[in-house]
């Protein structure tokens, strides 16, 4: 059995009172799905306070509303652009405002850019992530600052071990040091119990160094950790629920609209796709083949193959596409007919919704309208006239 094959086609498959005026490929995002991950995940973390979810895969400041109306007030983001959208949406929704970390080596007019959001939204408070008590210099007094920390991912981050630096970063921020950022994403392929046993000796090593950095007088007040794959091993962790000075926070963001690669890491979840990617079959190559219109312009395909799981026909395999064209394999039965509706389950959304200028938006069988990604791509050129980074 796959690991979609519980899903029910009919959940999914829209009235024809929309499909026929719907052009495909198109994505389709149902907030009653989204609503139901976010319940799931809140009661896995605990409560709101425990979450800061990363939302490079959302990127859409309705879907942002139903977690500030769950309680979330603290985010991470992958682009400045992001960033400026959270300020908004919390500044609307809540004048308290919200705690928004920009969790990406932030240089140049990026860095520029977040220090003018923080002066332009002071209800809101802002951080970025370092690694070096240069970098640390460049950033505005105005915004908070996070080491970044490594355990063999060598992505971003000064490794875990490297106490003396860690803490020379810490001192140098001052103030402004708010605490230690550790993303063990190198763990995805492995199987459940590999995987926790990997994390843990990350976390170990991660406590060790919360230990030196109190030790020094310069205590972490926030400990963040985990995107999808890791979280429920980072909730696992028994040293993570006895910290005295330290808050620990956990950042999946992929839950809120689930996809394919996680349901394959983390099944005991019983997540639901909510966003999904509508196609139709629109050539037969082969007596076993067909081409659907979703190629790698509408669905991310850097995940691997195959990069698509089609709800209801586990039967059709997706093979590579190309930039317009999705071929499929069937495997057993008939091959569709032209024409044929198909419903798409990425392997990896948050690239995949970074693909779509706008979504179809529903509530279950209710069609509430087209959804902007507003926060997809990113700002290029820093406004003329924007706020210094220099507070």
């Amino acid at each position: 059995m796959q690991a979609f094959d519980r899903l029910d086609l009919s959940d999914y498959v829209l009235d024809e009172s929309i499909t026929r005026r719907l052009t495909s490929p198109a994505l389709v995002i149902d907030m009653a799905k989204v609503r139901a991950n976010i319940r799931r995940v809140l009661e896995c973390v605990g409560g709101p306070d425990s979450w800061r979810p990363h939302v490079k895969t959302t990127k859409s400041p309705r879907i942002w509303c139903e977690l500030v109306d769950r309680g979330v007030r603290q985010f991470k983001c992958a682009t400045a652009r992001e960033a400026r959208a959270l300020a908004e949406t919390m500044r609307a929704s809540d004048p308290r405002g919200g705690d928004v970390l920009l969790a990406h080596p932030a240089i140049g007019p990026t860095l520029e850019r977040l220090g003018g959001l923080a002066v332009d939204f002071p209800e809101t408070r802002f951080s970025v992530i370092s690694e070096d008590p240069e970098h640390v210099e460049e950033v505005s007094e105005a915004v908070g600052i996070f080491v970044d920390v490594d355990f063999g991912y060598l992505r971003t981050g000064l490794n875990v071990r490297d106490h003396d630096r860690v803490l020379e970063v810490a001192k140098a921020a001052g103030a402004r040091f708010r605490g230690v950022h550790y993303y063990e994403g190198q763990h995805t392929e492995l199987d459940r119990d590999d995987r926790q046993a990997a994390a843990f000796a990350g976390y170990r090593e991660v406590m060790d160094l919360l230990q030196r950095l109190e030790a020094a007088g310069v205590p972490a007040r926030e400990l963040i950790t985990s995107g999808t794959p890791g979280f429920l091993c980072a909730l696992a962790f028994p040293g993570f629920k006895d910290l005295a000075m330290t808050k620990h926070r956990v950042s999946p963001g992929t839950v809120v609209f689930h996809d394919w690669r996680a349901e394959s890491q983390i099944p005991e979840l019983g997540l639901q796709p909510a966003a999904v990617v509508f196609t139709r079959v629109i050539s037969h190559p082969g007596t076993d083949r067909f081409t659907c219109d979703a190629g790698s312009k509408s669905i991310a395909a850097e995940a691997g193959h195959p990069c698509a799981y089609v709800i209801g026909s586990s039967q059709y395999e997706a093979q590579v596409p190309s930039e317009e064209h999705l071929p499929m394999v069937v495997t057993s039965g008939p091959v569709p007919a032209r024409g044929t509706q198909l419903y798409l389950v990425a392997k990896h959304i948050c690239p995949t919704v970074n693909l779509a200028e706008e979504a179809v938006l529903m509530d279950g069988k209710e069609l509430l309208g087209l959804l902007p990604i507003s926060a997809r791509a990113h700002d290029t050129l820093v406004p003329e006239g924007a706020s210094s980074f220099r507070s």
